[in-house]
């Protein structure tokens, strides 16, 4: 283990960040910029037609039933476009190919397969719930995957019903771009230059279901006793049936690799929104890397059960919580940036269901983090999670090697309700070399833990490396804030060795640059802002 090298540069001509602005932060270097910085609203664009982009003349072969339909063309500031609409069911493996012109177009839900159930259907025959298969009986999954090529455009279009790509049980997503050329998810307003810094919430986002172990059943039971775990879940809000959940924390939805999904979260039933990406019971096959969340109208993303080894995660703009995981998921989490607007949004870390439930535990892990909330918003955070982070319930949560930065807000907040059997078994935090900037409060304890220390103890300012008064009070060069990094191989073997605290090791490491777009909120220096479309 070696001394921190900083990882952000904090501005205002040396003062302490609780006297700057929500523009003065950064990640400075040569070829290593993130500048973070107070959005300027912008007026609505008007379309335009114009641009380098022409239409290609025709949708290419797709091997599911009823292939791509042609739906014309589209116009954009980037130029035009040939439309080519997905089936509602891909009932076949298939793939989306990067054809220059064309985009692919989710027309409300888009299924993936037929779900197979809570394992695997045999010859008893299983009689699938995903409404577009029809009652089909299943004596196999049907083992669709839909492959999507580097640099393709996906677009969610609302007009008919809320577009969303629902990937069942016994089949998977493979979306792998490359940093070169990232696979986009994003809205029609996107498309066509509606789009502005505010923008949020114009179609559903990705839901990957799996057959991992989860917890507050919709149907069936978790395991107690001589009882076997029979946990179902619903997908939150879904009109038709998406369910997840089952024994198997291996299991492999597929691959989300350089990917961003943009200005998601539409809601789909009963209050609920969906957020750009959620992974509702997936297993530790499943492939997550490179990944960046913008401006989602729910949270970031958000995990549901099962088993996950996340690397290089960006949530920008969320306007919920910027990273949320539930019901007893068993999280890794490495690289990992958590930027929201100012006076927007909730939580940057939301963990555990607010039902509280005892068993089985959720385990999360997140290291090599940077968390930053410049002001908090009334209606959101202070109504809700009340702080920059919430653990409550169930949850066993490890910190290493991370920095938050918010110093109009508490930091932590921890919550002592618990329900169901072992009901005394509270949620439990444990820190290492973790630097929080908060206001004077820093910390709340509601529940049962309520007037005691319970979240000031847990994180343990001043031992194993932790400083819950860090201040950034550098300017115009990099950061180096004094400390040991933590060994988070002794944490997890899933983890990379990474000997310093933050997500980027140096200045010169620009893990976050090229795949990823521009905001207002985070400038990554890739030059493609989130409101255009990449032209090649």
């Amino acid at each position: 283990m070696k001394n921190i090298h900083g990882m952000l540069l904090i501005g205002c001509s040396a003062l302490a960040l609780t006297g700057c602005g929500a523009g003065d932060v950064a990640s400075s270097g040569s070829g290593g910029d993130i500048i973070i910085e107070n959005p300027t609203p912008t007026p609505t664009p008007t379309p335009t037609g114009g641009g380098t982009v022409t239409a290609a003349d025709s949708c290419p072969t797709f091997a599911a039933t009823g292939g791509l339909t042609n739906d014309g063309i589209i116009s954009g500031p980037e130029g035009t476009w040939r439309v080519c609409t997905l089936p509602a069911l891909v009932d076949k493996s298939s793939s989306l190919p990067k054809i220059p012109g064309v985009l692919y177009r989710l027309n409300g839900r888009v299924d993936v397969g037929c779900d197979g159930g809570f394992s695997a259907p045999t010859a008893a025959g299983y009689t699938t719930t995903t409404a577009a298969c029809a009652g089909r009986s299943l004596t196999a999954d049907t083992n669709v995957t839909l492959n999507i090529d580097p640099g393709v455009i996906v677009y969610g279009d609302n007009t008919a019903a809320v577009a969303w790509l629902a990937v069942n049980r016994g089949n998977k997503l493979m979306a792998e771009g490359t940093a070169a050329k990232p696979i986009i998810f994003t809205s029609r307003q996107n498309v066509v230059g509606l789009n502005t810094e505010s923008s949020q919430g114009q179609w559903g986002g990705v839901v990957l279901m799996g057959r991992g172990i989860t917890t507050d059943c919709n149907s069936g039971s978790i395991a107690s006793g001589s009882t076997a775990n029979s946990c179902v879940r619903d997908t939150e809000g879904s009109a038709d049936p998406a369910a997840f959940g089952g024994n198997d924390n291996t299991y492999n939805a597929g691959s989300i690799k350089y990917v961003q999904i943009r200005y998601s979260g539409f809601v789909l039933g009963n209050g609920k929104e969906l957020q750009s990406l959620t992974a509702e019971a997936v297993g530790d096959q499943t492939k997550f890397d490179y990944f960046q969340s913008v401006n989602s109208s729910d949270d970031g993303a958000e995990f549901f059960g099962g088993k996950v080894n996340f690397k290089h995660y960006i949530s920008v703009n969320a306007d919920d919580d910027s990273l949320d995981v539930d019901t007893g998921l068993q999280g890794f989490f490495q690289y990992v940036l958590l930027l929201q607007r100012d006076g927007a949004g909730d939580a940057l870390m939301e963990i555990d269901s607010d039902k509280n439930i005892v068993s089985p535990r959720q385990k999360t892990a997140i290291v090599n983090f940077f968390g930053y909330q410049p002001n908090v918003s009334t209606a959101n955070n202070e109504a809700n999670d009340q702080a920059s982070v919430l653990i409550r319930g169930n949850a066993d949560v490890t910190w290493a090697n991370g920095i938050i930065v918010s110093p109009n807000n508490e930091c932590l907040r921890m919550n002592g309700e618990v329900s169901g059997a072992g009901a005394t078994d509270y949620a439990t935090l444990k820190a290492y070399s973790t630097l929080l900037q908060c206001n004077a409060t820093k910390y709340l304890n509601t529940g049962t833990f309520a007037g005691g220390s319970t979240a000031q103890t847990s994180f343990g300012s001043g031992a194993d490396n932790n400083n819950d008064a860090f201040t950034a009070t550098l300017s115009g060069f990099f950061a180096t804030p004094t400390g040991t990094a933590y060994d988070v191989k002794s944490i997890s073997s899933l983890f990379d060795t990474a000997t310093y605290i933050g997500p980027m090791s140096s200045a010169t490491d620009t893990w976050f640059k090229g795949w990823t777009c521009d905001t207002a909120t985070a400038n990554f220096g890739s030059g493609s802002a989130c409101t255009a479309l990449p032209t090649t």
